[in-house]
């Protein structure tokens, strides 16, 4: 055998275990923050990280004002690349449906053998005798049919997080994105928020409500023992999705 064919297996033996290491790890220690860093926009796109020059002149002789600061009368709200607004998300929604379908129906069907000289008359030796030609076909069928159904949801989400504008389209929208992760104890939760925004929609104090998002993304969830335990065990959720009974 060649040295290939011991290579390939050795290397899925490598990566199994590395992954059974981090979940062994996270089991033990309890899960971990992921790292910070600048988020992916929604539409792909390299993204230059401009860094500010640093300004040492000094601030005019009886003012307080340093030349090249920001105005204290331009627009403060977000408009470009990496500049930073907040999102307020305020879910509070109920929704009930209720379905009930009840079908029945009845088919009567019967035919007579048509007249050919007599010739019908014949097919009683060759049918059993109970062959009526009056009434050689027939059919009578009912069937009934009963269905109902019912939803009830009720979620409500009150949560404030800060994104960033990772990109801006043509036509001056922005796309915003953000993440925020809170540890406490073994449980991390964590609120993912992402959208386009129209530059109007950003109030005065640099917020905009998730309502005026577009093709708004929002993810509020978290990993931990908490939600392990909350979750089915791995193959019970296999049997329960591939199952045909």
């Amino acid at each position: 055998m060649s040295k290939t064919a011991f290579i390939a297996p050795a290397l899925l033996i490598s990566l199994i275990a590395l992954g059974g290491c981090g979940s062994v790890r996270e089991t033990v220690g309890g899960p971990q923050l992921t790292s910070m860093a600048y988020p992916a926009a929604l539409v792909p796109q390299q993204q230059a990280v401009m860094y500010p020059a640093q300004n040492n002149t000094p601030a005019s002789s009886n003012s307080l004002w340093r030349v090249g600061a920001r105005t204290f009368f331009n627009d403060q709200r977000a408009r470009s690349v990496g500049d930073i607004l907040t999102v307020q998300v305020d879910i509070d929604d109920s929704a009930q449906t209720s379905n009930s379908t009840d079908r029945t129906r009845t088919n009567s069907f019967s035919a007579a053998t048509p007249s050919m000289f007599g010739l019908e008359l014949s097919l009683g030796k060759i049918l059993p005798s109970g062959y009526d030609p009056t009434k050689a076909l027939g059919n009578d069928s009912t069937s009934t049919g009963a269905g109902s159904g019912s939803v009830k949801r009720s979620e409500k989400i009150s949560v404030t997080i800060a994104a960033i504008v990772t990109g801006v389209l043509p036509n001056g929208n922005l796309i915003v994105q953000g993440t925020q992760e809170v540890k406490t104890n073994r449980e991390v939760r964590v609120l993912s928020v992402a959208g386009i925004a129209r530059p109007e929609d950003v109030s005065s104090t640099n917020t905009i409500k998730h309502t005026q998002l577009a093709e708004a993304r929002i993810s509020y969830g978290g990993r931990g023992d908490i939600t392990n335990m909350q979750a089915p065990p791995a193959a019970q959720a296999l049997m329960e999705k591939y199952s045909p009974f």
